[in-house]
């Protein structure tokens, strides 16, 4: 018994863990528009108070029934202070739950934050680690065994991502069928085209210490896309795309490329 109940709580603590940011933002949200509207009432409960305590009255006396009341007579300009302490006490909610909204946003933006730091420590480790095995295996295979690995690759995903011709982007830099490894797109090319704009992107690095995928896709007439202008390369490493020759399942020639470096993300941050 014991013991089920701490699996469910430790469970249900792994559950607020892991989905901590998507709660906190949630929060966030519901205490915005709590806190908007506890303002509006406690503002307009103020107005009313100092309204009341602007108006001086004076005592009157109703000569038939002999009873008294009170007739406002005149305005009394109340100073800031005055007002401040005749309605402070009607702002402790929303400045409560205003503060408790602005902790949870920070706090949720604190988590994905060290969310993502750990996923791109991650990316880097296991880009790091493939370079690593490409290394090995080009020293132990030698680079003909190397490439034709590589080529195998390639044919292997031309194979199962055949081109449709509706697909196919049109660049007009040339008519052979390319494809994309990165993104995963077919256009038409040619050899030429693809190292020139390989030397002008090597050019681009060896001046400015940095350029991204986005510019070499421009220059072999791609368009971009929301990953390609968050990656790219430093002066560590001169880009070498590698063009792999393989048949697409229509049985046309493919050229496939690939970059023997990849495209890291914050490029233009090293330098």
């Amino acid at each position: 018994m014991i013991l089920g109940v701490a699996q469910k709580l430790h469970y249900a603590k792994f559950l607020l863990s892991e989905h901590s940011p998507t709660i906190l933002t949630g929060v966030g949200v519901v205490g915005t528009v709590t806190t908007a509207y506890l303002t509006g009432r406690a503002t307009v409960k103020a107005v009313r108070i100092i309204d009341e305590n602007s108006v001086e009255y004076e005592q009157m006396y109703d000569q038939v029934t002999t009873e008294t009341h009170y007739e406002p007579t005149r305005k009394i300009e109340l100073s800031k202070t005055k007002k401040a302490k005749l309605v402070w006490k009607h702002y402790i909610p929303p400045v409560g739950v205003g503060t408790a909204t602005i902790s949870a946003i920070i706090l949720a933006n604190r988590i994905s934050a060290k969310r993502i730091a750990a996923l791109g420590l991650a990316a880097g480790i296991s880009e790091r680690a493939l370079q690593e095995y490409k290394d090995k295996i080009q020293e132990k295979l030698g680079v003909r065994q190397s490439t034709s690995i590589r080529d195998d690759i390639a044919q292997d995903r031309v194979n199962n991502n055949p081109p449709q011709s509706s697909e196919v982007i049109i660049t007009g830099n040339g008519d052979v069928l390319c494809y994309d490894m990165l993104t995963g797109r077919y256009f038409l090319s040619n050899a030429e085209t693809i190292k020139r704009a390989e030397n002008q992107i090597n050019f681009e690095i060896l001046n400015h210490m940095y350029a991204s995928l986005t510019e070499f896709y421009e220059k072999i007439g791609l368009p971009p896309t929301t990953y390609t202008d968050s990656v790219g390369w430093t002066g560590d490493k001169p880009v070498n795309v590698l063009i792999s020759t393989t048949i697409s399942p229509d049985k046309r020639p493919c050229l496939s490329i690939d970059f023997e470096t990849e495209p890291t993300p914050d490029y233009y941050r090293v330098h």
